[in-house]
């Protein structure tokens, strides 16, 4: 066995253990929180709305005895099957067929229809972890340990582990169940690396969060972020960023009586990712219609979907 690459610290008496998790998961069943809260720092976009993650996001998290590189995947759909959602689908098949260990979100109490599809895309020989998310919002506690019981019939998991990925209550359990089902092997990545996105990807999701969050219900799902230039200088980047909505009457949701909702919306994602990239962001956004985009394979493609 190899432990050379092990980062330092390491102890170099236990075999170092290096592999792929993905996170799946019916959309809202709070992927991206548990995902941020693993790595403890914020790189996957929140918000209540279904279809906020749309890309496979990857973090990054090394530990002495490990290194796990975990994939949230978009909620997996079942319904609108247009262009945006078969890609989406896409997404989840691939990672899923390329990965060490599953993690299968589920919200406490719940398993319905739109969960068993999700099971149905599982690959037979996958090693799958049951994380049953949300405990902390299940009123009766007295129902975790039936559904427990129904879960573990429902499926052949190799650990179910119930949780808070708000709270960060009983992660530490999750990882702890997840190492040794890695297999051993070498760090992929550096040791302070916490994702393998790049900057500019960041930059379209945390502006697209705010979209999402400051909208509300006004604006559905025709919308997306494209970066259009992304230019650094020293610790200062200049980010110009278009907003793209599917039709003309939704130009005027974002931008907003006075251009003041666009300007909100700028703002905030501006302070959010000085935060992220640790210097000084300009920001620059505007709105431009693109009619068909979510079902249209080129539109998607200049988009970054995959």
């Amino acid at each position: 066995m190899n432990f050379e690459n092990a980062p330092d610290g390491a102890d170099h008496q236990v075999p170092f253990r290096a592999g792929f998790v993905a996170i799946v998961g019916r959309p809202n069943v709070g992927k991206s929180t548990l995902l941020n809260r693993l790595i403890g720092q914020k790189i996957s976009i929140v918000s209540r709305k279904a279809q906020t993650t749309r890309h496979r996001v990857t973090g990054i998290l090394t530990q002495d005895d490990a290194q796990l590189v975990f994939v949230d995947t978009p909620g997996f759909q079942t319904r609108h099957r247009n262009a945006l959602n078969r890609s989406m689908n896409r997404t989840v098949s691939q990672v899923l067929a390329d990965v060490d260990l599953v993690f299968f979100v589920v919200e406490a109490g719940r398993f319905g229809e739109d969960d068993r599809k999700v099971v149905d895309v599982l690959p037979a020989d996958a090693r799958v972890v049951l994380v049953i998310n949300k405990v902390d919002r299940l009123e009766d506690k007295s129902r975790l340990l039936p559904f427990i019981a129904k879960m573990a019939e429902a499926y052949p998991f190799t650990e179910i582990v119930p949780l808070s990925a708000e709270r960060g209550t009983n992660v530490e359990t999750l990882l702890k169940a997840a190492v040794p089902l890695l297999p051993v092997g070498e760090a992929m990545f550096g040791a302070d690396e916490i994702t393998d996105r790049s900057e500019r990807f960041l930059a379209a999701e945390f502006l697209r969060e705010k979209l999402f969050r400051l909208l509300g219900d006004e604006l559905p799902y025709g919308i997306a972020v494209e970066i259009e230039k992304f230019e650094t200088e020293g610790s200062l980047r200049r980010i110009h960023a278009a907003v793209v909505v599917d039709k003309p009457g939704h130009k005027g949701i974002v931008i907003g009586k006075g251009g003041e909702q666009l300007k909100r919306i700028a703002s905030e994602a501006r302070v959010e990712l000085e935060k992220l990239f640790d210097g000084k962001v300009f920001l620059e956004v505007w709105v431009k219609v693109k009619s068909g985009w979510a079902d249209d394979e080129r539109a998607l493609k200049s988009l970054g979907y995959e």
